[in-house]
């Protein structure tokens, strides 16, 4: 018996949720929100973003590596 469907679940915006226009490598608390607990960067279907927000999200994290305040991506056993 196949399943019944469920209407796909929207993503929230959060940078839309939290007024911000342009992201900043210096805000590590909102850019940890864009990482996984392994230090790679979310894709947007799960982060719920625009396009040109994933851009200035994936530049600000790689910035913010550079500067030591994220970490780079760990290799998993």
């Amino acid at each position: 018996m196949p399943r019944p469907e469920r209407p796909a679940k929207r993503r929230v915006n959060v940078l839309h949720k939290e007024g911000v226009t342009t992201v900043d490598w210096k805000d590590v608390a909102l850019l940890r929100k864009f990482i996984s607990d392994r230090g790679k960067i979310r894709s947007r279907r799960v982060t719920g973003l625009t396009p040109q927000q994933q851009h200035q999200v994936a530049t600000a994290i790689k910035n913010a590596r550079e500067m030591a305040l994220l970490p780079y991506p760990t290799k998993g056993r």
